[in-house]
């Protein structure tokens, strides 16, 4: 299976959807699986923003109609009856087939997400081409009850869609990367499953995104990554 990892720079705006739109167009026939950030579709910062910038589903037309000659997974902020959602999307033939809202809404220090947005409530996995797969976003990973119902669902392919900002600076290098990788690699060796992390990078309103997108295998090695703070797409046998 052949997985691209976008690792971009999101704008602030919804001309986000016109790029990822072209980057797919540009890589479909050369990748089974396209795989955008958390947020991809929005930009991280939207705070008030999110009353004129949230995505209704039937506005990504583009994207489902794409999905009929490659898998999309893409992060955007989605409105629906009860609110605004931080929201994984994953588009296959032709149409929407599963949506992930984020469970855990950080809400201290730099983040506020759980003034804006409503967390989700359940967590599922759902197959493509007798492929298990479940998808979770950024915070989500922290805690240690989505651990255990990725054991319960026992999927093939995890997908993390996540917007880090760099911190933790020091002389062995950024003090959250290190974490998100002991945790990552913990959580598909504890799942035995493949692990697809894409952060994005960039700059908003003074945080800065580190990137350093990568994929995991089965037993927790880290086998392909990306590095920190540049704009990259690339495309891994997995």
């Amino acid at each position: 299976m052949r997985v691209t990892l976008v690792q971009f720079a999101p704008k602030l705006n919804r001309s986000n959807l016109e790029t990822v739109c072209k980057i797919v167009e540009q890589n479909k026939d050369k990748t089974d699986l396209i795989v955008f950030p958390e947020l991809a579709l929005s930009g991280y910062m939207l705070q008030d923003k999110l009353f004129e910038d949230a995505w209704h589903v039937d506005e990504l037309e583009s994207l489902a109609e794409l999905s009929r000659y490659v898998d999309i997974v893409v992060g955007a902020a989605m409105r629906d009856d009860d609110g605004f959602r931080n929201t994984a999307l994953y588009f296959y033939g032709g149409k929407l087939i599963s949506k992930h809202y984020k469970l855990h809404l950080p809400n201290y220090g730099m983040f506020e997400e759980a003034r804006y947005f409503k967390a989700g409530d359940i967590f599922e996995s759902f197959e493509v081409s007798d492929t298990k797969i479940s998808m979770v976003v950024c915070e989500d990973l922290w805690h240690e009850e989505v651990h255990h119902d990725l054991m319960a669902e026992n999927p093939n392919i995890i997908v993390a869609l996540v917007a880090s900002p760099a911190r933790g600076f020091n002389e062995d290098g950024l003090e959250i990367e290190k974490q998100w990788y002991e945790i990552i690699k913990t959580v598909a060796s504890e799942c035995s499953a493949k692990l697809i992390f894409v952060n994005r990078v960039g700059f908003e309103d003074g945080l800065g995104f580190w990137g350093g997108s990568c994929v995991v295998d089965e037993s927790g090695k880290i086998v392909q990554k990306l590095p920190h703070y540049e704009e990259i797409i690339k495309t891994i046998e997995i």
